[in-house]
């Protein structure tokens, strides 16, 4: 009695459990499509009841709206045609279910990942940093947009070559940093974007070109002055601003201490001011401003004082020694007592000497007093004397003393 109750209980079970059960869907299909693309995804159920099976597509984690619907009457394996858009990009998932049984609960297959590629297109590369025009030591930054496309790297051209990383260059990704720009990074600069489908298919997207312009800052200002004679005790001064670098034009300006005397804007590193002076005054302090759009810088001040020559000439010597105590070189020194722009000249035996001979090399550098080198030889004995006139003004000139020079050994000075 015990075993018949055991079958029947058994065969009721196994009953219930044909009517009643639904197995899991198999969803397949691609793995990766294009925008715009007609595919197939099939979605099958192995174990199902004698009703009509309801098979549904979606999005995973959203179920407001099936990508794709349909009825199998017996089993039949769905068949879903989809045109494939961009948000179905992710995973994919399968939902059976019963249709007119709510006692049967709907089934989910595993999800499907559909990579979706949109070929690029459109690239236009965006100054995001500002102007296109700026003053060098700012940071550059460059986007790179496009109309549409997805899965996209990035390459950066300059002047048609590509950007390597640096120190300085930084190509991450849709952005292009450059930090400390100089005028070499001026030039032309462009972005282009790909994508692949299928390792097989490329597509880019190249952007029209930007040019970018880096200035370079005036550098610091400097400031010197000669005088001319314009006519009997009518003197000038011309006062040159200048600055060695700095993209133009540059506007030069002129201060005697706190008061502006004029200015200029030349495309030039250097500008020329002609201001009156009188011999032997004081006339002030002038300071030089340079600018050229970002930045200001200033040069020393100098004092615009014209001193006239005057006082004894003096003249002077020192002499090198060789290994056998010998004289090798001589050196003659022209000194008067005062003079702001002297000008000297040398004599041998009373006849000019120019700036370089034979045996000789007259050389003025500042602040060091005027030299005139000389070989010991039988070509460069004889009587030295320097006169000193004021640079503006020969009418004038102070001589000094006579030296005699006996390169056999002997020197002695004949006043």
């Amino acid at each position: 009695m015990s075993s018949l109750i055991f079958v029947v209980i058994m065969g009721h079970w196994a009953m219930e459990t044909n009517a009643a059960y639904l197995g899991f869907p198999m969803l397949d299909g691609p793995n990766v499509a294009l925008v715009g693309e007609i595919v197939d995804f099939g979605c099958e159920v192995k174990t199902f009841p004698e009703e009509l099976i309801l098979l549904q597509l979606y999005k995973e984690g959203d179920r407001s709206k099936f990508l794709g619907e349909y009825t199998s009457i017996k089993g039949e394996k769905a068949t879903f045609m989809v045109v494939v858009r961009a948000s179905y990009e992710g995973f994919l998932e399968c939902v059976a279910s019963v249709q007119n049984n709510s006692r049967i609960q709907p089934t989910v297959s595993y999800r499907h990942h559909l990579r979706v590629v949109e070929p690029v297109r459109g690239a236009k590369l965006v100054v995001q940093s500002g102007p296109v025009e700026f003053y060098e030591g700012r940071t550059l930054s460059l986007r790179c947009n496009v109309t549409s496309g997805n899965h996209l790297s990035y390459s950066w051209l300059f002047n048609g070559q590509h950007v390597l990383q640096s120190p300085f260059r930084f190509p991450v990704h849709e952005q292009l940093l450059v930090y400390r720009t100089t005028p070499r990074d001026s030039g032309s600069y462009a972005c282009v974007a790909a994508n692949q489908f299928n390792e097989t298919e490329v597509y880019t997207a190249h952007s029209p070109e930007v040019l970018i312009t880096v200035k370079e800052l005036v550098s610091d200002a400097d400031i010197s002055f000669t005088v001319v004679k314009r006519s009997f005790q009518n003197y000038s001064a011309l006062v040159t601003c200048r600055s060695t670098r700095g993209t133009l034009p540059i506007t030069f300006s002129l201060y005697n201490r706190t008061d502006f005397v004029t200015n200029k804007t030349v495309d030039d590193w250097n500008a020329t001011f002609t201001i009156a002076v009188e011999l032997d005054y004081h006339l002030g302090w002038l300071q030089c401003q340079a600018e050229n759009g970002d930045r200001i810088t200033h040069s020393r001040w100098m004092a615009l004082e014209v001193v006239s020559v005057g006082g004894p000439g003096t003249i002077h010597f020192d002499y090198d020694i060789g290994e056998d105590f010998c004289v090798v070189g001589l050196r003659l020194f022209c000194q008067v007592a005062k003079g702001s722009h002297p000008r000297y000249q040398w004599f041998l035996n009373g006849s000019l000497l120019e700036s370089r001979g034979t045996f000789y090399w007259a050389v003025h550098q500042p602040p060091q007093p005027p030299a005139l080198l000389l070989s010991v030889g039988r070509s460069s004995a004889g009587t030295y004397h320097c006169e000193v006139s004021d640079s503006f003004d020969n009418t004038t000139s102070i001589k000094s003393e006579d030296l005699y020079l006996d390169m056999e050994g002997v020197y002695s000075i004949d006043g």
